[in-house]
């Protein structure tokens, strides 16, 4: 474990960054070559994958309000010294999220095919979307335990080998995809179905080593059957921070439902092009979530050990590294949004859809990251709901103004794209107005007495 009370604040932020940023590069690596193999079999498997990104930030939501809590809690008790209440945490959170990723996995199967009928333009999606699904689901249901350990190494700031099994996993689903879509050793091709299938074999496998990194004899957490009945009143602990902070991607996930369904009236082409603009855009935005998911540990530790001008400081530093390099995104996607489209697909109507979405909601890049980063130091102060309620005026200042346009004469999908724009523009103001408010409410501590107890250094 790491003690992230001492030392520069700016360094925790960036060490831990970095290799979060190691793993979120090889990510992004593997959904752009996920992207680029898929993106052979036809604009209707690009369309019938790109379905399951709904279901996917659904996830993000759920294993978030698991995952969130948990390391707020965990990284606050270090601050604390107290190691065995973050060691229960840790156990607790393991079980809740393997119960909810079991009931998310049965729902979602039993529910797949009525859900790619709803959304896709076309029967052939449909079924590319089914296809891909029925593997795609157990996948999903995976990341539940996975993100609960995840989330217990970031509370204490350990992130080397975990990186290192992260990394390792991607390169396996990076060299199963197109040898399971193409059949390269069986001979028999699978199509999209392929792609799914890699996913939930290397997720599969990065469990293992998950399990196996964490009973190592040297592991400061301990996987205790005994700390496996529910206890009520933690759970709710863990999921009062962590609710609100899942109900922004759940909100991301109806924002994504609501432009599919909007899409689906252009045809097959814009929900391909609007696809590989979001995959692009969530690859082009993974460094700026590294950093943010550095900052919450950071701000965690520190607030647990009442060190508000730390606190502050990680707010501070982060927003600096992600206006940065968003900045520097942004100015990517204004000049060559075509030519990184085309990557994908050579359908001149998918091109230009993908092209124009990136050229508009790049407008919103920096104001993302620094919702981001606002959002992860609420998540480390234990306090998520502020950052839920400017989300939630996000939607309904897109969602029903987006649903009119769509009606109008003239309508054309850049309308919505504009909209978006100016949606993240508000968002980003009220969260910093209200992470400033809670800045000058919460981080002034009476001094503490010392504790005998100590995290031991990495």
């Amino acid at each position: 474990m790491k003690d992230l009370t001492r030392g520069s604040v700016g360094g925790h932020v960036l060490q831990l960054a970095g290799f979060i940023a190691l793993t979120t590069t090889f990510q992004t690596l593997y959904f752009l070559a996920d992207l680029y193999f898929v993106g052979t079999l036809g604009k209707e498997a690009v369309a019938g994958v790109s379905l399951s990104g709904n279901l996917a930030f659904l996830v993000l939501a759920l294993t978030q309000a698991l995952g969130v809590g948990a390391t707020s809690l965990i990284a606050q008790a270090l601050g604390r010294k107290e190691r065995e209440q973050a060691e229960l945490v840790f156990n607790q959170a393991l079980a809740l999220a393997t119960l909810t990723g079991l009931g998310f996995g049965l729902l979602a199967f039993a529910g797949r095919g009525a859900y790619c009928r709803w959304l896709a333009a076309d029967a052939v999606t449909a079924v590319r979307g089914i296809e891909y699904l029925a593997w795609f689901v157990p996948a999903l249901a995976l990341q539940f335990p996975l993100v609960a350990l995840g989330a217990a190494l970031r509370g204490m700031g350990d992130m080397k080998i975990p990186t290192a099994i992260q990394v390792a996993s991607v390169l396996l689903n990076l060299g199963l995809a197109p040898t399971l879509i193409f059949g390269w050793v069986s001979g028999r091709p699978l199509g999209v179905a392929g792609a799914a299938l890699a996913s939930l074999i290397a997720i599969a496998a990065g469990g293992v080593a998950f399990v196996a990194y964490f009973r190592r004899e040297q592991s400061p957490f301990r996987f205790r059957a005994r700390d496996w009945v529910p206890r009520p009143s933690l759970w709710g602990d863990m999921l009062r921070i962590g609710l609100p902070a899942g109900g922004e991607f759940a909100l991301i996930s109806v924002y994504m439902v609501l432009v599919y369904d909007i899409t689906r009236h252009f045809g097959t082409p814009a929900q391909a092009g609007f696809g590989i603009g979001v995959r692009l855009m969530q690859a082009l935005f993974l460094p700026a979530v590294a950093i943010a998911f550095a900052t919450a540990p950071v701000a965690g530790q520190n607030f647990g050990a009442r060190l508000g001008a730390r606190v502050r400081q990680s707010f501070r530093v982060a927003a600096a590294m992600s206006v940065a390099v968003m900045l520097v995104f942004t100015v990517l996607c204004h000049i060559a949004p075509a030519a990184m489209v085309r990557v994908f697909s050579r359908d001149e109507a998918v091109v230009a859809f993908g092209s124009e979405y990136l050229r508009i909601v790049s407008w919103n890049f920096v104001a993302s990251g620094l919702v981001l980063v606002t959002s992860s130091v609420f998540q480390g102060m234990g306090h998520t709901l502020p950052a839920l309620a400017s989300s939630a005026l996000r939607l309904l200042f897109f969602a029903l103004p987006a649903y009119t346009l769509s009606h109008r004469p003239g309508f054309e999908m850049r309308h919505v794209w504009y909209l978006s724009v100016a949606s993240v523009a508000l968002q980003v103001c009220v969260n910093l107005w209200l992470l400033h408010r809670e800045f000058d409410r919460k981080l002034s501590f009476p001094a503490l007495p010392e504790s005998p107890q100590a995290i031991a250094p990495t």
